[in-house]
């Protein structure tokens, strides 16, 4: 109990947000990592779009101090982030960082491995992630640059040195850590690390509570909820590190991602039952959620998106 209130105080205290530029001027993180439960940390990214003001840091970068060495989730968008996550970990703890895993193959999970390369350290990724980042790691980083200007500085295109398809089991030190490939769900290759006896997962991008979820050309949303409820639910998670946002608990991200996609489905299914087409379907309702960060630059994008795949189910 003593922690839950801990960790419920933590998230309120770090609360990430569209409005604020940074969080922790002193560093390139967008805010200082918090101590989830013990020796399970995360530095909570701002719920804005990557920005030159937040360095790009509008995701969750997170690290695993196990007693026998740190396992980094998430290589950052660049390579000062990782850096800088770097000297967070080094400021905390004397064990050194023996492997970084990627939770997809975005810019914010992978563009940072460049500095983790130049460490030598192992680089673990989903091989459906690995090869979205072979295949678009150029645009990537080429969009990185546009905003970060000269804080792109010494970032390369670094793929993971090893990839898994379903399941990796990692044993080190006082730590059980399972590195899981669910299912489709956001994008390819979304991976979550999963520590059963902690009951908590770093939940990657299948879950979001604070800023609205994207969906994006190959996020099919009739897979993600199937994931999620054959998969994802049945862990019986007790702390969720979703990919964006605070640390949070089942019940706030499955209100925010599946029961949101469930909503949209709906509500899109409903605009087809009445002969609506495309045009239209960018408007359907979806005030229930408009207080989300990113609602504004996001929702008719997404109605327009599950419109197209529910048009010829």
């Amino acid at each position: 109990m003593r922690w839950l209130i801990a960790f419920m105080l933590l998230a309120q205290q770090s609360m990430a947000s569209e409005d604020i530029a940074d969080q922790y001027p002193a560093s390139p993180l967008y805010s200082k990592p918090i101590e989830v439960i013990p020796n399970v940390w995360s530095a909570i990214g701002a719920t804005a779009p990557p920005t030159y003001e937040n360095t790009g840091h509008n995701n969750n970068l997170s690290f695993i101090i196990t007693g026998d060495g740190v396992v980094v989730v998430n290589g950052g968008a660049a390579y000062i982030l990782a850096e800088a996550l770097h000297e967070e970990i080094k400021a905390i703890t004397d064990q050194p960082v023996k492997l970084v895993i990627d939770e997809n193959g975005q810019g914010h999970a992978m563009l940072g491995n460049s500095y983790w390369a130049e460490q030598g350290v192992p680089i673990l990724a989903h091989v459906d992630a690995a090869h979205e980042f072979e295949e678009r790691g150029h645009m990537i980083l080429e969009g990185m640059k546009r905003y970060n200007r000269d804080k792109a500085e010494g970032t390369f295109l670094q793929g993971p040195t090893e990839t898994f398809e379903d399941k990796r089991i990692i044993e080190m030190g006082d730590y059980r850590i399972e590195v899981l490939y669910l299912g489709p769900a956001h994008g390819p290759g979304d991976t979550q690390v999963w520590l059963p006896k902690q009951s908590i997962v770093i939940a990657g991008d299948i879950a979001f509570h604070q800023r609205m979820l994207p969906i994006f050309e190959d996020t099919i949303a009739l897979d993600w909820i199937e994931t999620w409820e054959t998969a994802f639910e049945p862990l019986g998670v007790t702390y969720v590190i979703p990919g964006h946002g605070t640390p949070t608990n089942m019940d706030q991200v499955r209100r925010y991602t599946h029961d949101y996609l469930v909503y949209l489905r709906e509500k899109i299914g409903e605009h087809l039952d009445n002969g609506g087409g495309l045009a239209d379907a960018y408007y359907v309702d979806q005030t229930p959620y408009s207080h989300l960060d990113t609602y504004e630059e996001l929702a008719t994008r997404n109605a327009g998106r599950v419109y197209e795949q529910m048009e010829f189910e």
